[in-house]
């Protein structure tokens, strides 16, 4: 990893979308309109990555995981760890450019099986409906409508995928659109996370992360779980990062944290350092240690992200924590309360933050 890559601090919008140029997605013809009593499955078919309106409002709140909506349903109330999409299977498609038996995972991208005899390319999967599943177990079909390979990355490919709304009866961009990312894309990444936020590995199925969420993110960051570094794999670290990234102290899938809000990320491996230069998003000297990072949550803590009490923190998960002798653990790196079940080289990660904004009481209970 170059010099410059490994100086620019993660000092990033927890929702930042990610810098490369869109390109249109892929759309077959147009097919025969559905009919009143509810459309056939070839005419569910026809209809997919097709261009869509954008009368839905989408209405993120708190930092994502998966980066997709959380109920088709915008009225009804709905809990953080829910998500309308959260992994598809990769075998036995539902529909598929012909010969195409099932798709594989590999290197961050998608593959077509058998291969085409031509040579594979990103876009042999455009088109493929895969069976996917949600956060409450039913099923819902997933199309693959544009295969588009990173522009600092040629080997990750963003794909532009629409998921079967049942509730409106048409294909629907399952991502949370925001103002910078109104048209957000996904990565594939292997496995599958639940609602807790852990992840397990599945060799048959993948996760759509979408370019709001914190799976997503914590890949553009530099933390991609197929990757190593110095013969270590950075899946742990890929893990640790989604934790970090929402704030999820206790590792139960909860966040802590407000949108947008701005840190600093380093790591023992040195894949992101320790900011020290001023930048338009991050000031060093304003910032403080707030945790350090396992892939199962925050294995110390110096104060939350968002200025609730950490009384709150320590009930919502009872006996996790304990309070630290205060001993500093690197420049600045002080706890407050720490984990007992852990090693002391247990943390991947560290962060830093601003202090904590005076927050409105009724907001932080």
């Amino acid at each position: 990893m170059n010099a410059s890559f490994k100086a620019l601090p993660a000092c990033l919008f927890l929702l930042l979308s990610a810098r490369v140029q869109a390109a249109p997605p892929v759309a077959p013809k147009p097919g025969p309109t559905r009919s009143v009593t509810g459309p056939t499955d070839a005419e569910r078919y026809e209809r997919r990555c097709q261009s869509q309106t954008t009368q839905r409002i989408a209405r993120p709140q708190g930092t994502m995981l998966w980066g997709t909506k959380r109920s088709w349903d915008a009225e009804k109330p709905t809990d953080e760890r829910t998500s309308v999409l959260v992994s598809v299977a990769l075998d036995a498609p539902r529909q598929a450019e012909p010969g195409v038996k099932a798709l594989r995972f590999e290197g961050g991208r998608l593959w077509a099986v058998p291969a085409p005899e031509t040579g594979a390319t990103a876009s042999d999967v455009v088109g493929t409906v895969l069976q996917g599943t949600a956060s409450d177990g039913k099923p819902v079909e997933v199309a693959i409508c544009g295969a588009e390979p990173a522009a600092d990355d040629p080997g990750r490919v963003f794909y532009r995928i629409e998921a079967w709304n049942a509730v409106a009866r048409e294909w629907e961009n399952p991502c949370v659109a925001l103002d910078r990312s109104p048209a957000p894309r996904a990565l594939a990444v292997g496995g599958v996370w639940d609602a807790t936020g852990a992840h397990t590995d599945a060799p048959d199925r993948v996760t759509f992360a979408c370019e709001n969420g914190a799976i997503s993110k914590c890949i553009l960051w530099g933390y991609a779980p197929w990757a190593s570094r110095d013969g270590q794999s950075l899946a742990g670290l890929h893990q640790a990062c989604t934790r970090l990234a929402r704030a999820d102290y206790c590792g139960n899938g909860r966040s802590h944290t407000r949108q947008d809000t701005t840190i600093d990320i380093y790591d023992r491996m040195g894949v992101l350092e320790r900011a020290t230069e001023v930048t338009r998003e991050w000031d060093p000297a304003k910032g403080s240690f707030e945790a350090a990072w396992a892939p199962d949550g925050a294995t110390c803590l110096s104060r939350t992200r968002d200025g609730r009490a950490l009384d709150l923190i320590l009930q919502e998960c009872p006996g996790r924590f304990q309070a630290d002798a205060g001993d500093a653990r690197g420049e600045g790196e002080v706890c407050t309360v720490s984990r007992g079940d852990v090693k002391p080289g247990a943390a991947l990660l560290r962060n830093l933050s601003y202090g904590p904004p005076k927050a409105d009481p009724a907001s932080v209970r």
